[in-house]
């Protein structure tokens, strides 16, 4: 199958983990394509997103049986990509994807304004 390196990256994981990882360790932990491999991975961030990638660790979680009715069925695979980015490199992909975290100041600004309103 061939990928190109628009079809790699599905997304970022949005879990306060990977969120801590990124802040703490510039950890990125992205959903990727399940017939993705490393050096695809690697190649994809660097050419996105003009990042140097130090290390690249895939994990695959299997999907969990559920039982529907009389039968199981089991969920689709997730494949997973912890991403080390060289010294003096940072990513932030929550605020270009447009789902940045609003600060606790801004959360009760606004509040207040859609209160006062």
């Amino acid at each position: 199958m061939d990928l190109t390196i628009y079809d790699v990256i599905l997304g970022p994981v949005i879990t306060e983990k990977a969120q801590e990882l990124n802040r703490l360790r510039k950890k990125l932990v992205l959903k990727v394509h399940p017939h993705a491999n490393k050096p695809l991975v690697k190649e994809a961030l660097e050419k996105l997103f003009d990042v140097k990638v130090k290390s690249v660790n895939i994990t695959i979680r299997k999907g969990k049986n559920k039982k529907v009715n009389k039968r199981v069925v089991q969920g689709s695979l997730v494949k997973k990509a912890f991403v080390t980015l060289a010294e003096g490199y940072s990513l932030d992909l929550l605020d270009q994807t447009g789902a940045g975290v609003m600060s606790q100041e801004n959360k009760t600004k606004s509040q207040k304004e859609t209160l006062a309103e």
